[in-house]
């Protein structure tokens, strides 16, 4: 096990309002290594932003314990946590750039607050507009700019201040597909060339497969499993985990018949004919209702959900045969 930079101890955060109490975040722990891509994944009001935001204390749990590299957060003055803060960079959905400023005095302005000069805050924020791959941009104004290019603004900004970590929340939910890759990729090489630890926050299980190695799953508050990417994708236990890796499945799963089978693949499997084996063996044809590739932590993976025959004896053959050539097989219903 590598190093803990993040850890949560029985974490809850309690809002009070004149209709009662909200449980956002409830009895949560965790352990982030150094250098994780970690993924914290729930549907909407599954309480992640709450959980975050009580990452560098910006909300203040109700109870239990945050450490920062082994540092207890929650026993800190506030002049000691604002320095604290430094090393935890965050970046949001909306971007939160200053629409007065040009781009390279937005990434320049935290420094200059934090009492850095003018001349060694630019000097900074040019390297960092480097890094993102804009110094083209540094004398546009954030309305000059697409929203990944605010997002790459954003990023450098955080940069600037040096953090160990790096906190995204929905960071990409505004952006189109294509350009989500491109600041998911940016996060990915952030993460590796600079050794920041990076936390994201997301709805989207694409998200998670595209740059986590590791995730947990949020359910009202609740932490419900937690794994390595691929021991979610390749066999969910819960139902909320089942939604999130099946939503994409999910309209298919409405064409009616009495059994259905999720298999998944890897790069060696992908090499065996297995589905012409076994059609050959039993002499029954299988119905492929929905098939996929995805990439998770750099290798391929692919899923299948198979409509199995009618007749139970055979079908429960084909579930064996698919067990025993460890595929991840597990039979799946329509999930709302």
């Amino acid at each position: 096990m590598g190093e803990v930079i993040i850890k949560l101890e029985n974490v809850s955060k309690t809002f009070s309002s004149g209709s009662g109490n909200v449980e956002a975040v409830r009895g949560v722990d965790l352990e982030i290594e150094k250098g994780d891509i970690y993924g914290i994944i729930g549907l909407s009001g599954a309480g992640k932003s709450t959980l975050v935001r009580c990452l560098n204390l910006l909300e203040r749990p109700t109870g239990g314990r945050v450490y920062i590299d082994g540092m207890d957060m929650m026993s800190l003055s506030n002049k000691e946590l604002s320095i604290k803060r430094r090393d935890i960079g965050m970046i949001f959905q909306h971007f939160n750039l200053l629409m007065q400023r040009n781009v390279l005095d937005n990434v320049a302005f935290p420094l200059e607050i934090a009492g850095e000069s003018r001349g060694a805050a630019r000097k900074k924020a040019e390297k960092y507009l480097a890094t993102v791959g804009l110094s083209e941009k540094a004398a546009s104004y954030p309305a000059q700019l697409s929203g990944g290019q605010k997002q790459r603004v954003a990023i450098a900004r955080v940069l600037a201040s040096d953090p160990k970590i790096l906190l995204c929340d929905e960071a990409t939910s505004a952006l189109d597909p294509t350009t989500t890759k491109s600041i998911l990729e940016l996060i990915k090489e952030i993460n590796r060339d600079m050794g920041i630890t990076v936390v994201v926050i997301t709805h989207e299980m694409s998200v998670i497969q595209e740059i986590c190695n590791k995730v947990a799953v949020l359910d009202h508050g609740v932490k419900v499993e937690e794994g390595t990417v691929e021991e979610l994708f390749r066999s969910p236990r819960t139902e909320e985990a089942k939604k999130l890796v099946f939503s994409e499945t999910a309209h298919i799963m409405r064409m009616h018949s009495n059994r259905q089978i999720r298999v998944i693949f890897d790069g060696k499997s992908a090499f065996e004919p297995i589905l012409g084996n076994i059609t050959l063996e039993l002499k029954t044809p299988l119905n492929i209702l929905y098939a996929n590739t995805q990439t998770i932590n750099g290798n391929a993976k692919g899923e299948m959900i198979l409509q199995l025959p009618p007749n139970k004896e055979v079908a429960d053959k084909m579930v064996e045969y698919f067990k025993e050539k460890n595929l991840g097989a597990e039979e799946v219903s329509y999930v709302e």
